[in-house]
């Protein structure tokens, strides 16, 4: 557990646990005294560097006496260390089978929020740049080549833009629009693609100018929110899924933050437009 969100995930849960040691009257030294552990360890959980176990959770809240915490700090420590998915070990089947997996969640999701720092969003990527995104992927994880498939797949999923009740807010960092994926041809057609289904009654893309003083929007990893139910966070190594009510707030904070320095319509095109322009 060595990305920055699992990290910031452990860091989370120790501030729960230090505020409930405060609440009891108890210093770190005495918990552990009465827990029979080495004096450093409540620090080691406190401050996220060590990952409680049940039995720890079960010590600590029985000698603070917040037994009525114990079960949902158990869930959320198991969420921590269950939701750190390896991008190997589900690309190991083939990536068609990655991008089938999430088709249900895609259905059932009413509200899309989606945060992207790295590439333009999946469902608004054209069919080469979701090519070039996936080649790229195969090509430095050595996963099976199942490009055609997994391409098929994801353009079939952007069904989802033209039917039912869904809705979708996107943001964009503006660099992305500048970093070139596959080549310039390539990069032109997808921002042409992106001006265009921006466009759709369902969508609301917002593009956060570089430049722009970030006060309390900082960029973050790129994240995705399914409602209200679950945030996906996209890692180097790793897929994080949260779905603890009080982290899921986080990422609601963060994406209100970021789209209020976004700007959207006539000014996101331009910025757009810009970057084909500059593409030569």
């Amino acid at each position: 557990m060595t990305s920055s969100s699992v990290q910031q995930a452990l860091q989370a849960l120790g501030r729960r646990l230090r505020k409930i040691r405060a609440d009891a009257g108890l210093t770190a030294r005495e918990l552990a005294r009465r827990a029979d552990w080495h004096e450093s360890k409540c620090s080691r959980l406190e401050n996220g560097r060590t990952s409680p176990s049940d039995a720890d959770i079960r010590t600590y809240t029985y000698l603070c006496g917040a037994q009525d915490q114990t079960a949902d700090l158990i869930a959320t420590t198991r969420g921590i260390e269950g939701a750190h998915v390896q991008w190997r070990r589900l690309e190991r089947a083939g990536l068609r089978r990655v991008q089938h997996s999430v088709t249900p969640l895609f259905e059932r999701t009413r509200r899309f929020r989606v945060y992207q720092s790295w590439v333009i969003p999946g469902l608004l990527q054209s069919a080469a740049y979701t090519r070039a995104v996936l080649s790229t992927v195969a090509n430095l994880r050595d996963v099976p080549d199942d490009i055609n498939d997994a391409v098929a797949v994801r353009m079939d999923r952007q069904r989802i833009l033209h039917t039912g009740d869904h809705r979708f807010a996107m943001l964009v960092e503006e660099w992305v629009l500048r970093t070139v994926i596959g080549d310039h041809d390539i990069m032109a057609g997808a921002l042409g693609h992106l001006i265009s289904v921006a466009s759709l009654p369902s969508v609301s893309l917002g593009v956060i100018p570089l430049g722009t003083p970030r006060g309390a929007g900082w960029p973050v990893e790129s994240f995705t929110m399914y409602d209200d139910a679950q945030v996906n966070v996209e890692l180097v190594s790793a897929h994080l899924t949260v779905t603890q009510p009080g982290e899921i707030a986080e990422y609601t904070k963060a994406f209100a933050e970021l789209s209020a320095i976004a700007v959207y319509g006539t000014q996101a095109r331009s910025l757009i437009t810009a970057a084909i322009d500059a593409l030569g």
